[in-house]
């Protein structure tokens, strides 16, 4: 494909997904990068959520297991909202895993053993963090007055400050 053609199919894509909205080409394109990267570490930390819960072991099995799972579908729950969120302003979202991969700022965990106490700690540190960067997105959001997204990050970020209270006091419960 020549260089011609290439940008011409951009162009026509970009016509093709663009969705009406007041928000203007620059505030369409800072939020959407910013969510393209939450949706990539939401995934992250869904993918990781369900990995410990697969793997959990110790005295606390039950409970831990089960915490996990209630939390990692909560996690998958947010990632509808965050691509169609981008979608609905006129931006683009993840495509691949590839992109997730490119995106993400979480780091993964390939262990094949982590003890459950790590587990746990590894994962409320992680939600802190999606604090931060969900924090960072609502501030872009706020510089370009898209308060729905701001709204929804609001409610996003209470359920993992949840997460990181649960994930804390299993920790220093005994």
């Amino acid at each position: 494909m020549s260089k011609n053609d290439s940008t011409r199919l951009a162009t026509h894509i970009n016509e093709a997904l663009r969705t009406p909205t007041d928000l203007g080409t620059e505030g369409v394109e800072e939020i959407s990068a910013s969510l393209r990267e939450l949706l990539a570490d939401v995934f992250a930390l869904y993918v990781k959520t369900k990995n410990f819960h697969w793997h959990m072991s110790g005295a606390h099995f039950r409970d831990y297991h089960l915490l996990l799972d209630e939390q990692g579908e909560q996690i998958f729950e947010m990632t509808d909202d965050i691509a169609e969120r981008a979608r609905k302003i006129g931006g683009t979202t993840l495509h691949s895993i590839g992109e997730i991969v490119e995106h993400q700022r979480l780091k993964d965990n390939n262990a094949e053993f982590v003890s459950a106490k790590d587990m746990l700690a590894e994962l409320a540190e992680d939600n802190q963090q999606l604090t931060q960067f969900l924090r960072a997105t609502h501030e872009i959001c706020d510089r370009h007055n898209d308060v729905a997204t701001a709204s929804l990050i609001e409610n996003w970020i209470d359920e993992t400050e949840r997460r990181t209270w649960f994930l804390f006091e299993t920790q220093h419960g005994e």
